[in-house]
């Protein structure tokens, strides 16, 4: 360690302070005292610690960095600008409509490669990018995540913390800045890095505490973490917010403020001298990787006999595994629920390719999204209820443009006597809401093993809706199905309506039909297998061959389903709809009792059939 080094990076991390103030005082917003505590960090990491090639954002050992308090963007762009990855004169973009240097890091720009903001998610995709170099792709690579102090009264950060020391994640390093000063107060534990220390070594990480703004004291922690073998490290560097402007300091009041143009500016970068024009610092190069992805094979065709009894999530651990014998980019986690989702089926197969992630939902999504990032397509698996612990990653997931696939088992009130608590009946809702996610929900064990390998083929989230009941296999092995489709499974001439269904209910509308038809009452019976995006237009044809009538029976609440997706698409061209969903909320019982009960069954469907016509 030189002294020429330490005056280097001084000199670095007194540019991204000036740098920060500049371009949030142009933008008239931002949170520069926040950047201005994390510089001597920031910049030792750019300009000495990490290996990454400048020219090639994508480089597969690029080691990886992660803002996870993004609200500090303005000093990691600072950092691009300084190793000369963007125009310095870009900076003065910040938060324009019309840059990409949002106040929050997006993938837009391809520097990042997960969107945060949302405080407490960074460690989760640190881990899953961890894991992958480790324990799938053999790289070298490090990754690297800045936290803030205030984002670790997150309880994702913990699940986080868990699986890392539990994988022995020596690759991953969480250096939490610790400015003492959250958004309206103190933080929970203050200046106290002791506390910090002891949380992250009660999980199992090695600790480091550091006064943050010590140049020699960050380069031995980096270096300590570098050298430990067997745990992640979570360096405590003890931070002061607006560092070197003397009226910022560890000043309450701040957060969020930019500094005023002009006297207010001028004043500050006083305090902030530079020695001279920015100086050269060679950044260290990756080491080579293997170019390409692997090879792939075509997935193996389902293999069933019409009328057999299957589960729709027993189909889907069937279908990963043959999935995973064609495409070894996909890889498999679950949350302690393998053996009800079948994800086990896929653990058995290609154990190297299968992480637990234990009962912690939030982490369980966040580390899929950091997998995705490194090129793998990550099937997550839980019950469909659970997935509602981890809406924020979702959502976070969606802005990350991450291509992750979700698989929610035991949905519906046909999971019997577990009751509401286990029963997924606001799923669909919390998917379709979520931009540019494809939702699928099969009826029976073809329709789910060809819409499994739909999933890998598309690039972004998708979620698949699998139930507990053994339904009756309705498609022959050879049919095909696509995004936004539908199948229609019964029909005739003079069709009096046409009842719409996915998943379990799919049975009970074609035993409505069977029913009906004894009766001299024709339906027409469409599986709307694809709910996001529905088929508008099978739908319109559907209904114009059906009295322009449709119902709906879907096992899920009323609001944000099925339902409203078929209302959505035909609203606007007269078509009736009417929807049998579930009204309140559920309670233990055999399966066929609660959809009797709930209004969903075979009878119920004849009932409203003929209250109708």
């Amino acid at each position: 360690m030189t002294n020429e080094l330490i005056g280097l990076l001084a000199d670095k991390a007194t540019r991204l302070r000036i740098h920060s103030i500049n371009s949030t005082a142009e933008a008239g917003s931002g949170h520069p005292t926040s950047c201005m505590s994390a510089a001597d960090v920031v910049a030792t990491l750019f300009f000495h610690v990490m290996r990454y090639d400048p020219q090639d954002a994508k480089h597969p050992n690029n080691d990886r960095f992660i803002l996870s308090k993004g609200h500090a963007a303005p000093v990691l762009y600072a950092a691009w600008a300084e190793a000369g990855i963007i125009p310095v004169q870009q900076l003065l973009s910040l938060r324009r409509i019309d840059s990409d240097l949002e106040g929050h890091p997006t993938p837009r720009l391809k520097w990042v490669e997960v969107a945060t903001g949302s405080l407490g998610q960074g460690l989760s995709a640190g881990v899953g990018m961890a894991l992958n170099a480790k324990g799938l792709d053999k790289l070298d690579y490090r990754t690297y995540v800045l936290m803030g102090d205030g984002e670790t009264a997150e309880g994702g950060v913990w699940e986080a913390a868990a699986l890392a020391a539990y994988y022995q994640l020596d690759n991953l390093a969480a250096i939490v800045d610790v400015n003492r000063l959250g958004q309206s107060q103190a933080t929970m534990h203050g200046a106290d890095g002791q506390a910090y220390a002891k949380k992250f070594g009660g999980f199992g990480w090695q600790t480091v505490v550091i006064d943050g703004h010590n140049l020699e004291q960050i380069l031995a922690a980096f270096e300590q973490a570098q050298s430990t073998k067997g745990r992640p490290t979570a360096i405590i560097a003890l931070t002061k917010k607006g560092k070197g402007v003397s009226f910022l300091e560890d000043k309450d009041g701040w957060h969020g403020k930019p500094l005023k143009k002009g006297e207010e500016v001028e004043k500050a970068l006083r305090e902030l001298p530079l020695t001279g024009p920015p100086r050269a610092i060679e950044i260290a190069k990756p080491s080579p990787a293997a170019n390409g992805k692997p090879g792939r094979k075509p997935v193996a065709a389902p293999e069933y006999k019409l009328g057999d009894a299957v589960a729709t999530r027993e189909a889907y651990g069937a279908a990963l595994t043959k999935l995973g014998a064609a495409n070894p980019a996909v890889v498999a986690m679950d949350g302690d629920t393998k053996n009800s989702t079948f994800a086990e089926k896929f653990m058995k197969a290609y154990p190297e390719r299968y992480f637990e992630g234990f009962i912690a939902e939030q982490n369980l999504v966040g580390v899929a999204v950091g997998l995705s990032k490194c090129g793998k397509v990550p099937f997550a698996s839980t019950f469909g209820a659970f997935f509602g612990r981890a809406m924020d990653h979702l959502r976070m997931g969606a802005i990350s443009m991450a291509n992750i696939k979700c698989v929610g088992s035991h949905c519906g009130v046909s999971i019997g006597e577990d009751g509401p608590s286990q029963m997924a009946l606001e799923d669909l809702a919390l998917f379709r809401a979520i931009p540019n996610a494809v939702v699928f929900y099969p009826s029976d064990a073809v329709s789910t093993e060809r819409l499994v390998a739909l999933a890998a083929e598309h690039e972004g989230m998708v979620y698949i809706r699998t139930s507990r009941p053994k339904n009756p296999v309705f498609y022959r092995n050879e049919e095909s199905f696509q995004i936004g489709g539908s199948k229609t499974l019964r029909s005739s001439g003079n069709d009096r309506l046409a009842v719409v269904a996915a998943g379990v209910t799919v049975a009970e509308a074609m035993k409505a039909c069977d029913l009906l038809s004894k009766e001299g009452v024709a339906i027409r019976v469409v599986d709307a297998y694809s709910v996001k995006p529905v088929d508008a237009k099978g739908l319109l044809a559907a209904a114009a061959q059906s009295n322009n009538t449709l119902v709906v029976v879907e096992e899920h609440y009323a609001e944000g389903g099925l339902g409203d997706a078929v209302l959505n698409a035909v609203a606007n061209d007269g078509v009736r709809v009417f929807k049998m969903a579930v009204q309140e909320i559920p309670r233990s019982g055999k399966p066929e009792e609660l959809l009797d009960r709930y209004g969903l069954s075979a009878s119920c469907i004849v009932k409203k059939v003929k209250e109708l016509i």
